[in-house]
Protein backbone atom coordinates (compact mmCIF):
# COMPACT_ATOMS: atom_id res chain seq x y z
CA UNK A 1 0.00 0.00 0.00
CA UNK A 2 3.11 2.45 1.06
CA UNK A 3 4.43 1.58 -2.56
CA UNK A 4 0.93 2.97 -4.00
CA UNK A 5 0.92 5.64 -2.14
CA UNK A 6 4.58 6.81 -3.27
CA UNK A 7 3.76 5.92 -6.88
CA UNK A 8 0.87 8.06 -6.80
CA UNK A 9 2.19 11.00 -5.16
CA UNK A 10 5.24 10.83 -7.43
CA UNK A 11 3.20 10.77 -10.43
CA UNK A 12 0.73 14.15 -9.31
CA UNK A 13 3.83 15.34 -8.44
CA UNK A 14 5.81 15.50 -11.86
CA UNK A 15 1.80 15.78 -13.61
CA UNK A 16 1.71 19.15 -11.27
CA UNK A 17 5.18 20.20 -12.29
CA UNK A 18 5.07 19.45 -15.98
CA UNK A 19 1.93 21.47 -15.86
CA UNK A 20 3.79 24.87 -14.59
CA UNK A 21 7.04 24.23 -16.67
CA UNK A 22 8.00 27.61 -18.10
CA UNK A 23 8.65 26.04 -21.50
CA UNK A 24 4.91 25.55 -21.35
CA UNK A 25 4.12 28.99 -20.87
CA UNK A 26 2.34 31.48 -23.72
CA UNK A 27 4.57 34.70 -23.65
CA UNK A 28 2.41 37.75 -23.82
CA UNK A 29 3.29 40.37 -25.83
CA UNK A 30 2.12 43.43 -27.74
CA UNK A 31 -0.13 44.37 -24.94
CA UNK A 32 0.39 47.60 -22.94
CA UNK A 33 2.15 46.74 -19.69
CA UNK A 34 0.20 47.12 -16.59
CA UNK A 35 1.02 49.45 -13.67
CA UNK A 36 2.20 48.76 -10.47
CA UNK A 37 -0.39 47.24 -8.00
CA UNK A 38 -0.53 46.63 -4.35
CA UNK A 39 2.73 47.32 -3.56
CA UNK A 40 3.43 47.26 -0.26
CA UNK A 41 7.20 48.95 0.13
CA UNK A 42 9.18 50.27 -2.85
CA UNK A 43 13.16 49.62 -2.16
CA UNK A 44 15.96 51.83 -3.52
CA UNK A 45 13.69 54.17 -4.87
CA UNK A 46 10.64 55.98 -4.58
CA UNK A 47 7.58 54.67 -5.77
CA UNK A 48 7.34 54.23 -9.76
CA UNK A 49 4.45 54.25 -12.07
CA UNK A 50 4.48 52.81 -15.46
CA UNK A 51 3.00 55.83 -16.75
CA UNK A 52 5.92 57.81 -15.53
CA UNK A 53 8.28 55.05 -16.97
CA UNK A 54 7.11 55.71 -20.67
CA UNK A 55 9.82 56.76 -23.32
CA UNK A 56 12.10 53.95 -21.33
CA UNK A 57 13.06 50.82 -22.38
CA UNK A 58 11.71 48.45 -18.63
CA UNK A 59 12.34 45.36 -17.76
CA UNK A 60 9.83 43.89 -14.91
CA UNK A 61 11.58 41.21 -13.40
CA UNK A 62 9.21 38.53 -10.89
CA UNK A 63 11.75 37.08 -8.49
CA UNK A 64 11.75 36.02 -4.87
CA UNK A 65 14.84 35.82 -2.72
CA UNK A 66 15.02 32.11 -1.81
CA UNK A 67 14.12 30.64 -4.99
CA UNK A 68 17.38 29.19 -6.89
CA UNK A 69 16.32 29.96 -10.48
CA UNK A 70 16.09 33.94 -9.44
CA UNK A 71 19.36 33.83 -7.30
CA UNK A 72 20.97 32.72 -10.88
CA UNK A 73 19.74 35.24 -12.63
CA UNK A 74 19.82 38.33 -10.60
CA UNK A 75 23.79 38.90 -11.54
CA UNK A 76 22.44 39.06 -14.94
CA UNK A 77 19.98 41.39 -14.38
CA UNK A 78 22.09 43.97 -12.05
CA UNK A 79 25.01 43.38 -14.72
CA UNK A 80 22.57 45.02 -17.74
CA UNK A 81 21.44 47.48 -15.70
CA UNK A 82 25.06 49.02 -14.38
CA UNK A 83 25.43 48.66 -18.24
CA UNK A 84 22.49 50.26 -19.94
CA UNK A 85 21.06 53.04 -16.91
CA UNK A 86 22.16 55.60 -18.46
CA UNK A 87 21.14 55.13 -22.00
CA UNK A 88 16.85 55.21 -21.20
CA UNK A 89 16.77 51.63 -19.38
CA UNK A 90 15.56 50.84 -16.00
CA UNK A 91 14.64 47.54 -14.04
CA UNK A 92 11.91 47.13 -11.70
CA UNK A 93 12.25 44.25 -9.41
CA UNK A 94 9.18 42.89 -8.36
CA UNK A 95 9.80 40.42 -5.33
CA UNK A 96 6.62 38.27 -4.80
CA UNK A 97 6.97 35.82 -1.83
CA UNK A 98 6.79 32.41 -2.81
CA UNK A 99 6.67 31.67 1.09
CA UNK A 100 5.46 33.76 3.87
CA UNK A 101 8.82 33.88 5.37
CA UNK A 102 9.76 36.23 2.32
CA UNK A 103 7.17 38.56 3.19
CA UNK A 104 9.77 40.39 5.33
CA UNK A 105 10.53 43.69 4.73
CA UNK A 106 13.82 43.66 6.63
CA UNK A 107 14.33 40.25 4.61
CA UNK A 108 14.38 41.03 1.45
CA UNK A 109 16.09 44.12 2.11
CA UNK A 110 19.55 42.15 3.66
CA UNK A 111 18.50 40.13 0.17
CA UNK A 112 18.97 43.10 -1.87
CA UNK A 113 22.02 43.85 -0.04
CA UNK A 114 23.49 40.48 -0.08
CA UNK A 115 22.89 39.94 -3.66
CA UNK A 116 24.31 43.69 -4.77
CA UNK A 117 21.37 44.87 -5.98
CA UNK A 118 21.01 48.93 -6.99
CA UNK A 119 18.03 48.78 -9.08
CA UNK A 120 14.18 49.72 -7.50
CA UNK A 121 12.50 46.83 -6.34
CA UNK A 122 8.72 46.58 -5.53
CA UNK A 123 7.78 44.28 -2.52
CA UNK A 124 4.59 42.98 -3.90
CA UNK A 125 3.44 40.78 -0.87
CA UNK A 126 -0.49 40.78 -1.91
CA UNK A 127 0.59 39.36 -5.51
CA UNK A 128 -1.29 42.26 -6.70
CA UNK A 129 1.24 43.24 -9.49
CA UNK A 130 2.26 39.42 -9.96
CA UNK A 131 -1.86 39.06 -10.99
CA UNK A 132 -2.02 41.95 -12.92
CA UNK A 133 1.20 41.14 -15.10
CA UNK A 134 -0.93 37.42 -14.88
CA UNK A 135 2.28 35.71 -14.16
CA UNK A 136 2.87 32.75 -13.60
CA UNK A 137 6.37 31.83 -12.93
CA UNK A 138 9.86 32.66 -10.76
CA UNK A 139 12.27 34.13 -12.24
CA UNK A 140 10.13 36.08 -15.02
CA UNK A 141 11.40 38.66 -17.50
CA UNK A 142 8.93 40.79 -18.87
CA UNK A 143 10.67 43.30 -21.44
CA UNK A 144 8.98 46.95 -22.10
CA UNK A 145 9.07 49.23 -24.78
CA UNK A 146 9.14 52.74 -24.92
CA UNK A 147 5.70 53.20 -25.58
CA UNK A 148 4.76 50.92 -22.71
CA UNK A 149 3.64 47.69 -24.66
CA UNK A 150 5.42 44.36 -23.16
CA UNK A 151 7.29 43.25 -26.33
CA UNK A 152 9.60 40.15 -24.67
CA UNK A 153 9.07 38.12 -22.49
CA UNK A 154 11.53 35.01 -20.48
CA UNK A 155 10.64 32.52 -18.25
CA UNK A 156 12.63 30.64 -15.78
CA UNK A 157 17.09 31.22 -16.26
CA UNK A 158 18.79 31.29 -19.62
CA UNK A 159 18.99 32.86 -22.72
CA UNK A 160 21.07 35.93 -21.49
CA UNK A 161 22.55 36.43 -24.79
CA UNK A 162 18.65 36.78 -26.40
CA UNK A 163 17.55 38.66 -23.48
CA UNK A 164 20.41 41.42 -23.57
CA UNK A 165 20.22 41.42 -27.47
CA UNK A 166 16.11 41.82 -27.19
CA UNK A 167 17.40 44.77 -24.10
CA UNK A 168 19.72 46.19 -26.89
CA UNK A 169 17.33 46.44 -29.64
CA UNK A 170 14.41 48.17 -27.93
CA UNK A 171 17.30 50.67 -26.42
CA UNK A 172 17.79 51.39 -30.29
CA UNK A 173 14.67 51.87 -31.10
CA UNK A 174 13.57 55.02 -32.30
CA UNK A 175 9.79 55.83 -31.67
Amino acid sequence: MLTLLRSAFVALTLTGLAACAPSQARPVTGVAAPEFAGIDNWLNSSPLTMQQLRGKVVLVDFWTYSCINCIHTLPHVQQWYQKYENQGWVVVGVHTPEYAYERDTNKVRDAIRHFGLTYPVAQDNRYATWKAYDNLYWPAFYLVDKSGKIVYTHFGEGDYDKTEAAIKAQLAAQQ
